[in-house]
């Protein structure tokens, strides 16, 4: 396999059938250069808009970016950074509009939103009214959503899928650089037929990871569902008055069932592992399918083996809205469901309420955050382990009929068991008393500029100046980006303390923290930033 060191930006971004090794960022950049080729085999003239916020995970997308513009330009792709996520967003909303109104120079244009977890957050009130607009037929929209399930680089650990639930956008949560883009090419393939908005969910698990993928533009074949009447006048966007009610009743009754019965004429959700012996089900999603393998592999469990102990496996590709049929086919004669996702229990609810009805032969017994006596056995909080998921699993088998003497009969399977709990001991092991905690870089401005006078107190923000808050000064609390100072104004009428410091980075500044400035001298609050 060859160095990705070696591999040059011909061989990334031209777009040759074959292999080529990709990091997963370098796949997001690489897919609208797909979704291109697809559009003009198809005779349709098509362009890409591409804006958002850098961040963790997705903090070298834009600069991949910057590195393809030739061949992006070429394509007739614009990469345009926003100021911030939300007029980011809004951009991307006009992007659907093309079309709509005389001028137009393409068919349509299809566009990327990104940004990390708490980007998505801010940018909710966008997002809601952009999707309940819809997307055109020719054009549609991937969110490119960073999550930071462990809060490795963020303020709070994040799991958006919930924010855009709330705003009635399908989720797709791609397990490696692979579905990367063909999970890409479904996603623009689905808005464009369901005319929604379309998330895309991305961790460091996969954005940093790299593969040798399959990059034909025509390697996905997007299947039309035969099972769903579009009513009159369609589901894509399109000039009228503005009804928000109208618009409500077409996402909620039209365009949400044609995202199920895309998901389901294209196969997103799939049994990956099964047999004629059908016992215990795991159903499971993204990087949590990945530890889920891993799992298997640890307790060398093969297919065959698999087969005798009676698991299936159902890997999730749109978490949201679980699609209701291929998940009832595949419940139906089995013993139990274990729901391996990481954070809170998403699969978990949907499947419990679309099986609530079911006969009780086609109703097995679901389990997930909770075993049936109510233990915690896969929490939503921290990071799921493909060790601890082994536990789980095999502690699930021992509850079936007769599972008990299979785990236990099976020597080799209980000494791997012996093998995982002592490797997870010998990690939880500290090997030092002295902690090493991020710092400032040596010569940094941030070494001075974070030290305030004896008897003052500094508040910080989002950025390096975060650091502060575990270091020897006297920096004390935060907000988040955007709000810099602004407790302040809360704290100031109801105490004696005079004066606070407040850490301000000049990006931060940019993106939204004017408004706290303003904020703060309309308040008429004594505050130095």
């Amino acid at each position: 396999m060859a160095d990705l060191a070696e591999v040059s930006l011909d061989d990334k971004y031209t777009l040759e059938e074959g292999r080529v090794f990709l990091t997963g960022t370098q796949a997001l950049v690489r897919l609208p250069l797909m979704q291109r080729a697809r559009d003009r085999a198809a005779g349709r003239n098509t362009g890409c808009f591409i804006s958002g916020y850098r961040g963790s995970p997705l903090g070298g997308f834009d600069q991949q970016l910057w590195r393809a513009r030739e061949f992006l330009e070429k394509s007739n792709i614009r990469f345009q950074p926003g100021l911030n996520e939300d007029l980011a967003a809004t951009a991307v909303w006009g992007t659907q509009q093309v079309g709509l109104y005389p001028g137009a120079e393409v068919d349509g244009v299809y566009a990327i939103w990104y940004g990390k977890g708490p980007g998505v957050d801010r940018t909710g009130d966008v997002l809601r009214h952009a999707n309940l607009a819809g997307t055109s037929a020719y054009g549609g929209v991937l969110v490119l959503a960073g999550d930071d399930h462990i809060s490795k680089s963020s303020s709070t650990a994040h799991q958006t899928e919930y924010a855009f639930m709330d705003a009635m956008i399908p989720v797709l949560h791609p397990a490696n650089v692979q579905e990367f883009l063909d999970m890409g090419t479904h996603g623009w393939a689905m808005s464009r037929y369901a005319g929604v908005w379309v998330a895309f969910k991305t961790l460091a698990d996969t954005v940093d990871t790299s593969a040798s993928v399959y990059v034909d533009p025509h390697r996905v074949v997007s299947k039309i569902p035969e099972d769903f009447e579009m009513p009159p006048g369609g589901l894509n966007i399109r000039v009228r008055v503005h009804q928000p009610l109208e618009e409500e009743e077409l996402l909620h009754k039209h365009r949400h069932y044609a995202v199920l019965a895309y998901a389901r004429a294209n196969g997103l959700n799939r049994e990956v592992l099964g047999g004629k012996n059908r016992r215990l089900g795991i159903v499971t999603t993204g990087k949590s399918y990945l530890d889920v393998m891993q799992a298997f592999e640890d307790l060398h469990i093969d297919a065959d083996f698999a087969e005798k102990l009676g698991i299936v496996i159902y890997k999730v590709g749109m978490p949201w809205p679980l699609e209701p049929e291929g998940i009832r086919h595949f419940a139906a004669g089995l013993e139990e469901i274990l729901v391996v996702e990481e954070k809170r229990p998403l699969i978990e609810n949907q499947l419990k309420e679309q099986l609530y009805n079911q006969h009780k032969d086609l109703r097995p017994r679901v389990v997930g955050k909770f075993s049936d006596d109510r233990t915690l056995q896969l929490p939503s909080y921290g990071e799921l382990t493909p060790a601890r998921i082994s536990r789980v699993l095999v502690n699930r088998l021992r509850r079936l009929p007769g599972g008990g003497a299979t785990i236990d009969g099976n020597e080799h399977l209980r000494g791997r068991l012996d093998f995982l709990d002592a490797k997870e001991k010998s990690l939880a092991t500290a090997r030092s008393a002295t902690k090493r905690v991020p710092y400032f870089c040596s010569g940094c401005p941030h070494n001075t500029s974070t030290k305030v006078p004896e008897g003052s107190r500094a508040l910080a923000g989002i950025g390096c100046h975060y650091m502060a808050l575990w270091m020897d000064r006297n920096t004390q609390s935060f907000a988040q980006m955007g709000g810099e100072g602004l407790t302040w104004v809360g704290q100031a009428p109801f105490t004696s303390e005079k004066h606070v410091f407040v850490n301000l980075g000049d990006g931060t500044y940019f993106h939204s923290g004017l408004l706290a400035l303003r904020a703060a001298v309309a308040a008429k609050v004594n505050v130095t930033y």
